[in-house]
């Protein structure tokens, strides 16, 4: 089976005082990481690939935007305005404005990077589609207040914010520029899950020093890496690929960044709550539950005891596998209601996934098998579980679905019990989503 992919309007706020939004002076750490990225932009992506695939993630897939960050209530008629926060080679940007191209959806995405080489690759990459709702702007977000973009109704900020000098004046630069009923993506590293990354980290700051020019670091990583024993940590979690995979910018990124901060599932909280933001969903959500890997009905009842932060934390704790954390989130008072399971007229829409095709290989014990970063679960599902994703093509909406089982006997009672569940399984997998309403 597939395995997931390792996205009420008040009056505006009143203008904080400008000193709120003074950036962090540049230090000798961004002068080396602005070189670095120049040097080798990442991730390493050729526009060539463009005509083969496209690049499919979290955050800020078109799917997950509408889901988790307008409850799937924001009318697929009005045009949407986003901001790649850190676009690099044009990952997210290529893939959010592919996709509102698809869907005939209006608006733009604004990429946004200090780095010219990186800039440079992503126009390519959008000219390679045929891309004409993406406008290039070369900068830092830090800069954001005052720069007269915006606002924005999404802003991502991929693998930048642990990178910064101070990660909660990145998100004060980000939400000058939010528009009020808008949300974010974030994704930033987790500790446990890049284990051996550190060790190895300080081991380069003494052979390889950050003052020296980037292809000579990179050289001395290269030998390092070779010669590393078995015992180093790195070795050991599988996880973890960009030094192996990802090119002269994977391995860079991953052992030479001059800085790197990783949040546990306490910290990344802290900081959203000292921003004056909300999660809306961690991706995925499922995840985050320890539930998910404890059957000890003794231990159970303790997890039911802690809090939805403790139960997070301690799914982080004792998986080890999460390497980072991808949340969406809107600021505190904004968060919108619930998408519509009980609406007959919501369509489901299954991200990434084909559903006649996930219907007829379900296991015959009812239950959905998925991996985590090589953490194996099984899922239970209803007995209308192969039913219902059958039908969930985008375009048929719930009562339409309701309607067809009706007429194959089906009560609309269990329909509805079978769905609550379903969609407890699948949309805490981020796999079973509801479309934006036309």
């Amino acid at each position: 089976m597939p395995s997931p992919a390792s996205n009420r309007r008040r009056p505006p706020l009143a203008e904080p005082p400008a000193a709120a939004y003074q950036p962090a002076m540049p230090d000798a750490a961004d002068r080396q990481l602005a070189a670095q990225y120049e040097a080798y932009p990442y991730p390493a992506r050729d526009p060539r690939e463009e005509a083969r695939r496209l690049v499919v993630g979290s955050p800020s897939h078109l799917r997950e935007v509408d889901h988790w960050i307008f409850g799937a209530r924001r009318p697929a008629s009005v045009p949407l305005r986003a901001l790649m926060a850190g676009g690099g080679t044009g990952d997210g940007t290529i893939m959010l404005a592919q996709q509102m191209a698809w869907a005939g959806r209006e608006g733009s995405v604004t990429w946004l990077d200090r780095s010219g080489t990186a800039r440079r690759i992503a126009e390519a990459r959008a000219a390679a589609r045929g891309l004409s709702n993406i406008r290039f702007v070369e900068g830092s977000i830090l800069d954001l207040p005052g720069s007269g973009l915006g606002p924005f109704d999404y802003i991502d900020c991929c693998g930048v914010l642990h990178h910064l000098p101070d990660p909660a004046a990145g998100l004060r630069a980000l939400l000058s520029v939010l528009a009020p009923g808008g949300g974010l993506g974030l994704m930033v590293y987790a500790p446990h899950g890049r284990t051996g990354v550190y060790m190895l980290q300080d081991a380069l700051r003494l052979l390889a020093p950050a003052e020296e020019p980037p292809a000579a670091r990179l050289e001395v990583a290269r030998r390092l890496w070779r010669q590393a024993p078995e015992t180093a940590w790195l070795r050991r979690n599988p996880w973890l690929t960009d030094h192996l995979s990802g090119g002269d910018a994977g391995l860079y990124d991953l052992l030479l960044n001059p800085r790197d901060v990783a949040f546990t599932v306490p910290a990344l909280q802290a900081l959203l709550e000292g921003a004056g933001l909300t999660a809306t969903c961690w991706v995925e959500p499922v995840r985050y539950d320890p539930d998910t890997y404890l059957s000890d009905p003794r231990l159970r009842a303790r997890t039911a005891a802690l809090s939805p932060l403790g139960r997070a934390a301690l799914a982080e704790a004792i998986t080890g596998n999460m390497g980072i954390h991808i949340v969406y989130c809107v600021r505190a008072g904004e968060t919108p209601a619930p998408p519509p399971w009980d609406d007959p007229a919501a369509v489901p829409a299954l991200r990434e996934w084909d559903g006649p095709t996930i219907a007829r290989n379900l296991p015959p014990d009812g239950t959905l098998p998925v991996a985590f970063d090589g953490l194996q679960v099984r899922l239970p599902l209803p007995r209308l579980a192969g039913a219902i994703l059958q039908r969930v093509d985008g375009r048929r909406s719930l009562g339409a679905i309701a309607d067809e089982l009706a007429a194959r006997g089906v009560s609309r009672e269990q329909f509805a019990r079978d769905l609550g569940q379903l969609r407890h399984a699948l949309e805490r997998l981020n796999r079973l989503l509801l479309a934006a309403p036309a």
